[in-house]
């Protein structure tokens, strides 16, 4: 199965980094946060990476002709400066052909078992599914009745208490709900396919952290140094 990464946005709110380099870039004891992510999914025998980039593109290029990940084929696709999520993902459409595939953010970890959720959406049959997670209350939320997600809205006030946490499993068809360059994949997308019932919820309870600003950066620093990092498989 193929792997999508988002890594194509300006990461305004972590500008004391994001000036010289991408946000996928961010070193996590000195390691991109991109690696630590591309190897989360190696651990569960994924090889074969699409990266959408967009916002200094040309470092995450120059990265990965020096660095060659043993037994991976990583695939950097430029999707625009400009384009939104919704349209990075549409725009990758034509590498994924009729199949089944991941996609996540390139700016989060967590120890989610990918093998459970794969299974967990073959059994659901939905357009897609993704990763919900319980995060500190300052994002948005989502309304799940038996895993199927009702309600979705980014960066608004909790309901339940679980969010989007990224992680998704996708059937191509959902492409057809993403318009064009513009379409942000948080909102009509994901609001259609709840709208139509496709869209399902794989609730994770364990680890999970996004990295939006130099805060939640600190926080994945201390876990490294920490004897138990919690997004590395053992």
């Amino acid at each position: 199965m193929k792997v999508v990464i988002l890594a194509g946005g300006f990461g305004t709110r972590i500008s004391e980094y994001t000036k010289t380099i991408p946000k996928p870039m961010i070193p996590i004891n000195k390691v991109p946060i991109l690696i630590h992510l591309i190897n989360h999914f190696k651990k569960h025998n994924l090889n074969e990476f699409y990266i959408a980039v967009g916002y200094k593109s040309k470092i995450i290029k120059d990265y990965f002709k020096k660095k060659k990940i043993k037994n991976c084929k990583i695939n950097i696709i430029d999707t625009g400066l400009n384009t939104m999520t919704g349209g990075r993902l549409k725009r990758l459409s034509k590498y994924l052909k009729k199949e089944t595939f991941l996609m996540t953010y390139g700016d989060g970890l967590s120890n989610v078992n990918i093998k459970k959720l794969v299974k967990f959406h073959k059994q659901k049959k939905k357009l897609m599914t993704l990763t919900a997670v319980r995060p500190p209350a300052r994002f948005g939320a989502i309304k799940i009745i038996n895993n199927t997600v009702r309600y979705f809205k980014e960066k608004s006030s909790l309901d339940e208490g679980w969010i989007n946490g990224g992680f998704f499993v996708i059937e191509p068809e959902f492409f057809k709900l993403i318009d064009s360059d513009e379409t942000v994949l948080e909102k009509e997308p994901l609001e259609k396919a709840c709208e139509l019932n496709e869209l399902m919820a794989y609730k994770h309870e364990g680890f999970w952290q996004c990295m939006d600003t130099k805060r939640d950066w600190q926080i994945l620093e201390d876990h490294y140094r920490s004897t138990n990092v919690p997004w590395l498989i053992k």
